[in-house]
């Protein structure tokens, strides 16, 4: 039988490509040179006869590929020239020879030399229209040259180019996985949804169980806001296999529509069908941490630290968790080792200065954060503005937990030079700032001046409504606030906001009212939980009990997690000396979730107070001290201690402070029976001193 030289060398291609991959790795030793180039004498040029066409042809394809193996194992770039050179000579034997025509694109695509390859390519389906190997070729040059798609007419038509090669795959080998992958992304890319779609499914309907495919659809289903045609689509996958990569997708789906309990059991399931695999763990750790699971998340993430003993974010996850639990000790050395593998990380720094925060250690916080911010600063090029913003944010944020407004000040306002974007949002901590440090009337004025350079900013319009609260002017509040009512669900926070003014102003008959119309705007128990809570605060303020412990009632029964309820209702309770058992349980739910918030943290102290239980409560109402130095009823809370554990110079001492700060407080805050009880007491206290000190009173000796 004749064999042509292009069959010829298919069957040589075929059977160098079949070499086991250790001999393929090394390179085929190449068949023997032709006879003209053995007998030549150096420098003489040997022509093949037409008679060792085939065999010429044979020995410079074997040698190409040789060199191209080669080249592929060791990136030595003399050998891709080789390549190229011997394949361009058995393209000269044997012209027209599809299979070498292949292996010389191949050659140029490898080495970088892509418009060759585009140009080889293309001759291969000028032969043969329907040749697969030089449309994946085609796929994969124009895949690789995508960029930016957003940069410009070249990129997108080389997205282009490369949908209309992956389609001409297809059309030959339907079941070409790869292909059918990439195309359904470019389909998503093109925002084409229902093209990737069609393609997914179709890759479906062959194999059910695809994980590629199922990850794409989902995830495409999930975005357009499908979710549960996603969760549908994976749980019969589910149900068909048990595939931990199924179960995984299946937790992804139901945590991306914000199930997270359901999104919990399917990751258990993976994990379960799949130890060892730390995918499957952080997407455990993930779904616990959303359901305020700390310690489960935790016992996730230190058999992640066995699994990946080299990742620094699983022992920063940790120290986080530590936080959140109140274990600041753990939370130390876990941040420690985060450091030790990852030194240079922002993110790290970022959560060691909240670390000695948490700690009370506002000094060392600011000077981490300063010195991060110097690093950022020094690094060349243009400096990170977002990361930057952070840092400065919460740098500013330390300041004021020092009381250095000054400072934050300084800080915030270098910050609102970073950007336009982040310029709003240092303008609005600024405003914060001078609000904190009791400056409301610089608050307002700084609030003015923004406001008149974006008039039409309904959230500094708000912020300047809440201020004149502040200032217990409700009738300015309210001509700022009434004109954004519009008569939609949107109405619903400004009518919490003119609550909240109205009960500061002591208006609580007109602070009902408001509460009651903002209820009524919410859609299901989420949706009216701040306006039952906020008219629970109304009512108790006038001491219309049985009603605030209605509305509270209502908000925990909704949201058995709600912290401030939580510390209200038991505040309320422990303040009256009523039910103190129930009172401290549920302010302990309030602090396992917050564990360094000095208002949760008194109320707690004063619960033990009440019960008499004094060791506690001097524990309790100290570290709330620390956390907030400037709070003028945690200062009184704790001088009640002092007093009952007979340590008078200590109660007069913090008495004196907490009466600085009432005189320091905010207008809507001032308690002015409050004030007048707290004289009075200071009064008869230092009475007492100075009888105890007096001459005239000391005993004989």
């Amino acid at each position: 039988m004749k064999t042509s030289p292009s069959t010829a060398i298919f069957l040589l291609c075929f059977a160098v490509a079949s070499l086991p991959a250790a001999a393929r790795a090394q390179g085929a030793a190449p068949a023997s040179p032709p006879a003209q180039e053995k007998d030549k004498s150096p420098g003489q040029s040997a022509k093949p006869s037409d008679s060792s066409d085939h065999g010429d042809a044979f020995y410079y394809f074997t040698l190409g590929h040789t060199d191209e193996l080669q080249y592929e194992a060791t990136g030595r770039g003399e050998l891709a020239v080789q390549s190229i050179e011997a394949y361009k000579k058995a393209l000269e034997i044997a012209p027209g020879s599809v299979v070498i025509m292949e292996r010389l694109a191949e050659i140029y695509a490898k080495s970088q030399h892509t418009r060759d390859a585009v140009l080889e390519a293309e001759d291969v389906l000028k032969i043969n229209p329907d040749d697969v190997a030089a449309h994946r070729l085609l796929a994969r040059i124009y895949v690789r040259n995508l960029g930016d798609l957003n940069a410009g007419e070249v990129q997108k038509d080389n997205l282009d180019k490369a949908i209309v090669q992956f389609q001409a795959v297809l059309k030959s080998d339907p079941g070409d996985l790869n292909a059918a992958l990439w195309l359904a992304r470019l389909y998503r890319f093109q925002n084409n949804h229902s093209a990737a779609e069609k393609v997914l499914r179709g890759v479906l309907e062959r194999d059910p169980g695809s994980g590629p495919a199922l990850e794409q659809l989902s995830q495409l289903l999930i975005d357009e806001g499908r979710s549960d045609e996603a969760i549908k689509l994976l749980g019969e996958a589910a149900g068909d296999s048990a595939s931990p990569e199924v179960y995984d997708l299946l937790g992804d789906a139901y945590q991306q529509s914000n199930n997270y309990a359901k999104a919990e059991e399917a990751y258990r399931k993976a994990v379960d069908a799949d130890p060892d695999d730390p995918g499957h763990r952080h997407g455990l750790a993930q779904a616990l941490m959303s359901q305020d699971k700390y310690a489960g998340a935790l016992e996730q993430f230190q058999r992640l630290t066995e699994l990946e003993p080299g990742s620094a974010e699983n022992y920063l996850r940790m120290s986080q968790l530590y936080r959140r639990l109140g274990k600041l000790d753990e939370a130390e050395s876990s941040l420690l080792r985060a450091k030790q593998l990852a030194p240079g990380s922002l993110e790290v720094l970022y959560d060691e200065a909240l670390l000695y925060e948490d700690q009370g250690r506002y000094d060392d916080a600011v000077k981490v954060l300063a010195d991060a911010i110097a690093g950022v600063r020094s690094q060349s090029g243009e400096a990170n503005s977002n990361a930057l913003g952070i840092l400065y944010e919460q740098l500013g944020r330390a300041h004021r937990e020092r009381q250095d407004f000054d400072s934050a000040i300084r800080t915030f306002e270098e910050m609102a030079k970073l950007s336009p974007d982040l310029k709003k949002r240092a303008q609005m901590l600024l405003i914060d700032t001078y609000r904190e440090s009791h400056a409301i009337d610089r608050a307002v004025a700084e609030t003015k001046k923004v406001l008149g350079e974006n008039p039409k900013d309904r959230d500094l319009t708000i912020t300047l409504a809440m201020l004149y609260g502040e200032k217990s002017d409700p009738d300015a509040a309210a001509k700022l606030l009434n004109p954004l009512l519009r008569g939609g669900s949107d109405d619903q926070e400004i009518y919490l906001d003119l609550a909240q003014i109205q009960q500061r102003g002591r208006r609580y008959a007109d602070a009902e009212e408001s509460a009651r119309k903002a209820e009524e705007l919410g859609s299901g128990a989420s949706g009216k939980e701040n306006a039952w809570f906020l008219l629970g605060a109304i009512y108790e303020r006038q001491k219309k009990f049985d009603q605030a412990e209605q509305q509270f009632r209502k908000v925990i029964d909704a949201n058995p997690s709600n912290a401030q309820a939580l510390n209200y209702y038991g505040y309320m309770l422990a303040d009256r000396g009523v039910r103190l058992d129930e009172a401290t349980a549920l302010i302990q739910r309030a602090v396992a979730q917050e564990p360094n918030n000095g208002a949760y943290l008194d109320s707690l102290g004063w619960a033990y107070y009440k019960q008499n239980k004094l060791s506690e409560a001097e524990d309790y109402l100290r570290k709330a001290v620390n956390r907030s130095s400037h709070d003028a009823t945690i200062l009184g809370h704790l001088a009640d201690v002092y007093l009952k554990l007979g340590q008078t110079e200590r109660a007069s001492e913090l008495m004196e402070r907490a009466l600085s700060e009432w005189q320091r407080s905010l207008p809507a805050d001032y308690d002015a029976e409050t004030v007048a009880s707290l004289e009075s007491q200071l009064k008869n206290l230092k009475r007492r001193l100075a009888q105890k000190s007096s001459p005239e009173t000391a005993k004989p000796q």
